[in-house]
């Protein structure tokens, strides 16, 4: 009998093999759109690290950035992985939302370390089916460091799919927090769930 955090093992490689499109279609995306994309999400996260606002202000500008340039449902499937397929529409819809506001609290949370840095965008390229776009984050006093997007077009919109900050995938880091919220609640998605909506 397999594990279960093997079997969440065995899945996010099949999920990520999916995600870099093994077997895509031709992409309408290209170097300049990604690239685009990533300057409007650069753009606007420098606009919220400037602004002065408050912490919790920061998150709700922070979670609208998110919901508007990130392709959420895959993201969203992806951290829960294997579990996704157990989950009923209404537990996927309710993971998503409460996922979604976690990742703006736990990443705004980074991203609010940034105050008086700012965040340039250096290069795009393609890579088998979607572009990466690295970007340098220059904060005061530390040394500049890369925060790189994974964009695709698969959802048929321009979005980003995953993220590195210093070399930190978002997409496997959630995965392996997601699954061990779960596993403390001995699989119960909704207690975990509940537990989301809080954590970050």
């Amino acid at each position: 009998m397999i594990s279960e955090p093997t079997r969440r093992g065995f899945l996010g490689g099949a999920m990520a093999l999916t995600l870099t499109g093994a077997a895509a279609p031709a992409l309408a995306l290209d170097e300049n759109s990604a690239r685009r994309l990533i300057d409007e999400v650069v753009r606007d996260i420098n606009a919220v690290i400037d602004s002065g606002k408050s912490e919790q202000a920061m998150y709700a500008e922070f979670g609208r950035i998110f919901t508007r340039y990130s392709d959420v449902p895959t993201i969203a499937r992806y951290a829960l992985g294997v579990d996704s397929r157990r989950a009923s529409a209404a537990q996927m819809a309710a993971f998503t939302d409460a996922f979604k506001d976690y990742i703006s609290r736990k990443y705004g949370k980074r991203f609010r370390e940034f105050i008086g840095g700012r965040i340039e965008v250096q290069s795009a390229q393609r890579v088998k089916s979607f572009y990466e776009v690295r970007t340098t984050a220059f904060l005061r006093g530390e040394a500049p460091f890369d925060v790189t997007f994974l964009v695709s077009d698969r959802s048929g919109r321009d979005l980003f799919f995953n993220m590195f900050i210093e070399g930190v995938n978002m997409l496997l880091t959630e995965r392996t927090e997601i699954g061990a919220m779960l596993d403390r609640r001995r699989g119960d998605l909704d207690a975990m769930i509940a537990d989301l909506r809080t954590a970050g």
